[in-house]
This record gives C-alpha cells, sequence and structure tokens, in this order.
C-alpha cells in the first residue's frame, strides 16, 4: 500500500484526497494546508498539519502529492524527493522554467517517480481528440481557449493564483501538451497579448490573455484564457483542431456554463470533418466527470509506481509545455515575440 500524505486542500487538493481515499492502492496518513480546511466527511478522520516539512519528516510518506499554490510546487516537490518520496504535483510544474528543470534533476537524481497533474492525458474525449487529429495528418491548426466567467469564491481563487501565475500560464500547459502531443514538432516561436480587466489584481497582472506558437513544421497554435467577473459566457469552450485534410472539435451543448467545474473537462461530442467524407459526430456522453478523472489520474500514479512506469517522456513534456507557456507571458511583458 501505498502511503500518501496530501499538502494543500483546494479544490484539486481535496479532489485528489478522495481519490486516494477511495483507493485501495492508496493509504492517506497525512493532511496539510496552513489555514484550517472544510473537509467533506470521508476526509475528517485523517490528521491535518499547517506545517509541510514537520508532517514530512513525521509521517515518511512514500508519496507526496503537492496541490499547493504553484510558486511552491519546485520546492515541495524536491524536498519530497529527498525525503525518499515520490511525487505528484499539480500543474503547472513551476513558475519558472529553472524550477521546472530542477525538479526533472531531481527525479533524475534520485530515482524518484514525479507525474504532474495533467488531467486530460486521462480524459477520453481527449485522448480521441489527439488520435483523430494524428490521424488527419499535419501542419495543423490548434484553437484553443477556456475563459472562466468566475465570481464570488471562484474569483476568491482566481485572485489568489494570480499571485504567482497567470491564466494563460495556469490553464494553458494543459492545452499546449495536447498540441505538442498531436504534432510532436518542436515549437520554435511564442507571441502573447494580455490585458489587466480588474482593479482587485496586482498592477503587474493581467486576468485575460492570448498567445499564438508556432511549430518546426509549420502548425500554428492560438490559445486563449481570461478569469473574472467581466468574462463573456460566448465562446468560452473552444477546442478545434484543423489540418488539411480536415478538423476534430469538441462540441458543447448550449447549457455549457463557463462557471461549472465539469465544464472544463466533459465534452458533448467529437465532431470529426473530413474533407473527403464529410462530418462524422462521436457521442462522449459516457465521459467520466471532474471526480472520476481525479480517481484515474491517481490510479495511474499507482501504476507508475508499482509498475515502475518509465516516466521521462512524461517529464520532459511537462517542461516543454511549462516553457512554452512562459514564454508567452514573457512575451506579453515585453511586447516582443519570444524565440525558443
Amino acid at each position: 500500500m501505498i502511503k500518501v500524505l496530501v499538502a494543500g486542500l483546494g479544490n484539486m487538493g481535496l479532489s485528489h484526497a478522495l481519490a486516494y481515499h477511495n483507493n485501495p492502492a492508496f493509504q492517506i496518513v497525512g493532511l496539510v494546508n496552513r489555514s484550517t480546511p472544510k473537509l467533506p466527511a470521508d476526509l475528517q478522520s485523517y490528521p491535518v498539519s499547517a506545517d509541510y516539512a514537520e508532517a514530512l519528516a513525521r509521517l515518511k510518506p512514500n508519496l507526496v502529492c503537492v496541490a499547493t499554490y504553484s510558486d511552491s510546487h519546485a520546492d515541495y516537490a524536491c524536498t519530497a524527493m529527498d525525503a525518499g518520496a515520490d511525487v505528484f504535483v499539480e500543474k503547472p510544474l513551476a513558475t519558472t522554467v529553472a524550477d521546472a528543470r530542477r525538479v526533472q534533476a531531481k527525479a533524475l537524481e534520485t530515482g524518484r517517480k514525479v507525474v504532474v497533474g495533467y488531467i486530460l492525458r486521462h480524459h477520453p474525449s481527449w485522448i480521441r481528440l489527439i488520435e483523430e487529429a494524428r490521424a488527419l495528418g499535419g501542419p495543423y491548426v490548434f484553437r484553443l481557449n477556456l475563459n472562466q466567467q468566475s465570481s464570488g469564491p471562484t474569483w476568491d481563487v482566481h485572485k489568489a493564483l494570480m499571485q504567482t501565475t497567470p491564466p494563460i500560464v495556469d490553464c494553458g500547459v494543459h492545452y499546449v501538451d495536447v498540441m505538442c502531443q498531436i504534432t510532436d514538432a518542436k515549437p520554435v516561436e511564442v507571441r502573447g497579448m494580455g490585458l489587466r480587466l480588474s482593479n482587485e489584481i496586482a498592477a503587474d497582472m493581467y486576468n485575460y490573455g492570448h498567445f499564438q506558437v508556432i511549430f518546426a513544421d509549420g502548425s500554428l497554435g492560438w490559445y486563449e484564457a481570461g478569469w473574472g467577473p467581466m468574462m463573456s459566457d460566448t465562446a468560452f469552450f473552444v477546442k478545434d483542431v484543423v489540418s488539411p485534410n480536415g478538423a476534430v472539435s469538441i462540441r458543447m451543448p448550449d447549457s455549457a456554463r463557463s462557471d461549472d467545474i465539469d465544464t472544463h473537462t466533459k465534452t458533448s461530442l467529437l465532431r470529426v470533418h473530413k474533407v473527403a467524407s464529410g462530418d462524422t459526430d462521436i457521442s462522449m456522453a459516457d465521459e467520466p466527470g471532474h471526480q472520476q478523472l481525479c480517481d484515474r489520474e491517481q490510479a495511474y500514479v499507482a501504476r507508475a509506481i508499482t509498475e515502475n512506469l518509465d516516466l521521462t517522456r512524461h517529464m520532459q513534456d511537462a517542461v516543454q509545455s511549462l516553457a512554452i507557456c512562459l514564454a508567452a507571458d514573457e512575451s506579453v511583458r515585453s511586447g516582443q515575440p519570444v524565440k525558443l
């Protein structure tokens, strides 16, 4: 049984903790949160600590789940590996490329497993979208966005995240990872733009941004993300991949809302459009919800540990997608394209 310590009990941390609680491969030995968390009934029997280092030393877990704010991810992950634990770390892996590479190097040095929280890699609709897009052949145009009309507690969470990370980085790593899985080509240049649309965030932060990625095979990627009560709920969820031979798109029902967390992962159907043969709709009605995806993700973590899976490519991909998004942030701030 894998003894796990969960650090960070926000939305994702609680979901991962529930996944561990319900999976017999894991035993939760402790929870860590700086403030007193409001726990669901299933988690209320586990001990909670405010001190990560003390809990790590005392409980000696086999696995640490790092679901804290982004600026602590690299330090928490490296500390866990030095203590002999494998790591699951939420995305983004770090807030700088240097820190992401530090985690990658520490995994090689210690021989510990590191799985990064790219939940779409465990999502049947996205797995199918990638397969269908690759079958069309490139070069590709990627048109991807996720805007969230957030208010109340959700806007508070977004404002806290933006103390360290803009939306195009926090969310963008998922979708850039999808682009890279489809094209397999190296990214060569990133161009970004962003705007601060709220006085409730720091003067040097922006809550709306978009960027373009140019790949070595000629493929072009566009990603857009915005958070806040001012964001439009129109065309907030665009997921298109276009090639000379056709297109693959995720289609959402008209009732979909940007402030519903399941909307960020659930789909209605895939539409595969081929120049030669027209449209085919693939129903995704039976796909898992958010918690079920977290369950699948942590089941993969168990496999990675017990079956000694080679995670070298997984880590390389995580560092690359983060580097692209951080280059986009650099371009927003400098007003200049960034070569990779």
